[in-house]
């Protein structure tokens, strides 16, 4: 029990940082796609929207490549000093890639549903475009933020193709989702059944608040 313990404590650890990762851009581009149209915006939500439809093993392996020794970013990171494969900074870099969709897609539907009228009023009143955002634009759409915050946590928390193929299975990198597939393999069904109990006690409750938020947000702005 204190392995299962261990490894769940250092899953939630990983998945919220993960998620803190994922949130400023994630917010950024849910943003902008809400309130610009531009050239290449198709590319772009094509570019975020497709961890959903790859399998997260190939996700893995074009991480891999980028973050790899030899890869343009692990190159970089390695002149730092910084080594992301088969670390826990793997387990982080996996979930936040596999979860932004998930957010960008529930934090654009609450930027969409703010009404503009009044970020126009506070940018009559002499407000900046970053005074607006963050005073107007980000606290009427914190819900749906919020919502898609805890959807990308829970994808994050139970990764698991992205998560072997770039952190392995490792003492210092199983995660929940690894752990009951090594467990399974090597007969500690005890240990798998265990495991699958907190993923799944934990998943649903991020989910039963995220669907809470979104709901209470919608019945909120039709009222």
């Amino acid at each position: 029990m204190g392995e299962v313990l261990s490894i769940a404590s250092r899953t939630v650890a990983l998945a919220a940082l993960a998620t803190l990762v994922m949130l400023p851009p994630g917010v950024a581009v849910a943003w902008l796609l809400a309130r610009r149209r531009f050239r290449g915006q198709v590319v772009l939500e094509t570019m975020i929207s497709l961890p959903l439809v790859l399998p997260p093993v190939a996700t893995g392996l074009i991480l891999i490549s980028l973050l790899g020794p030899r890869g343009p970013l692990g190159a970089l990171l390695e002149r730092f000093g910084v080594e992301v494969l088969f670390t826990w900074r793997a387990v982080v870099v996996a979930g936040a890639v596999m979860g932004v969709p998930l957010l960008v897609r529930t934090a654009r539907a609450g930027f969409e549903q703010v009404d503009r009228r009044y970020e126009q009023i506070a940018a009559t009143l002499g407000a900046g475009p970053w005074r607006v955002f963050f005073t107007v634009s980000l606290p009427l759409a914190g819900r749906g933020v919020l919502a898609g915050a805890l959807l990308g946590f829970s994808r994050a928390l139970g990764e698991f193709g992205a998560t072997i193929m770039l952190a392995g299975a490792l003492p210092s990198t199983r995660t929940i989702a690894v752990a009951i597939y090594t467990f399974t393999e090597t007969g500690q069904d005890a240990a798998a059944t265990a495991m699958l109990g907190v993923s799944a006690t934990i998943a649903f409750g991020a989910l039963l608040i995220s669907n809470h938020l979104a709901t209470a947000g919608h019945q909120w702005r039709s009222s």
